[in-house]
């Protein structure tokens, strides 16, 4: 091919890149929800008695082109984002025993002494998911007890396992569903992170490298950088917290307001039951990340 042929052809695809990037699009839900990028963390702490806790968390991000050429990167990102998901979702089915339901945009997952855990987000409605975890579950040798509460913006699903008692938990919120998904073992929870009898124990703690505020029931906590990060690590970490870090609840659903330095409040609401203990940390740019400790 002539130099000048190959520069012609160059420029004008370059030509046709730069055009395609100020093409507006009209917006489209549903081919503009895929994921384009996943921010994953993990942190595995091994006790002196061989004892091992492991945390997991992910946040999914979602593209939102208004023009056709970042439609078309986001469509190239996404690719290599769905089989990065699909990896991650295996590895969490085999290392924490808990699948974990499609288009999450969410989770945190919970393995220690005490309890495997999930929290899930995921815009698929309760039916879909509830559907979904009855299947799993079954194939994992859970067995659905009697007394079942399903209605069409909540389910309450309580199992039994050869490991101790399983609870699954839906709530429909904001166009998302949100599941938490418990596997309660035998061992009983030391006093780090054990709640009054009947009550609900919450830590707070702060990934991020800006102050933050968080409100729950009316009160006020702020909390430096970094302040409680590692709680989520260990019961040991836990216990080390100040006290002004842990707030005791009764059951019932709560409003809780994450605010960091320089941006905008963000309110969501989390239920809790009685008898659980519940890390709530301060994820990037603001996001809240429940993480179930018992």
């Amino acid at each position: 091919m002539k130099r000048g042929t190959l520069g012609a052809l160059l420029v004008g695809s370059l030509v046709a890149a730069t055009a395609a990037m100020a093409i507006p699009v009209t917006p489209d839900a549903l081919r503009d929800s895929p994921t384009n990028t996943i921010q994953v963390s993990w942190s595995h702490t091994t006790r002196s008695n061989g004892y091992v806790d492991e945390t997991w968390w992910a946040l999914r991000d979602r593209c939102a082109p208004d023009f056709l050429g970042e439609r078309l990167l986001c469509d190239a990102i996404g690719l290599l984002a769905r089989a990065t998901s699909r990896t991650f979702e295996a590895k969490m089915s085999d290392d924490m025993g808990l699948p974990l339901a499609e288009d999450w945009g969410l989770m945190t997952a919970k393995n220690s002494p005490f309890i495997r855990s999930a929290h899930v987000e995921t815009p698929l409605g309760v039916e879909a998911v509830l559907g979904f975890y009855r299947a799993a579950l079954a194939k994992r040798g859970w067995t659905e007890d009697d007394g079942a509460v399903v209605a069409p913006d909540r389910a309450v699903v309580a199992f039994t396992t050869s490991d101790g008692p399983g609870l699954l938990r839906l709530v429909r919120q904001d166009n998302m569903t949100i599941v938490d998904l418990s596997l309660r073992k035998l061992l009983a929870a030391t006093s780090a992170i054990r709640p009054a009898p009947g009550h609900v124990m919450l830590l707070l703690g702060n990934k991020t490298d800006e102050a933050a505020d968080i409100t729950v029931n009316g009160r006020t906590i702020k909390l430096a950088a970094h302040a409680g990060e590692k709680l989520i690590d260990s019961d040991v970490a836990a216990d080390k917290l100040p006290d002004s870090q842990k707030i005791d609840l009764s059951p019932g659903t709560y409003k809780v307001t994450l605010k960091l330095d320089g941006s905008a409040a963000a309110s969501r609401e989390f239920e809790v039951a009685a008898n659980e203990a519940w890390g709530l940390l301060v994820g990037p740019e603001g996001v809240p990340l429940p993480i179930r400790l018992y």
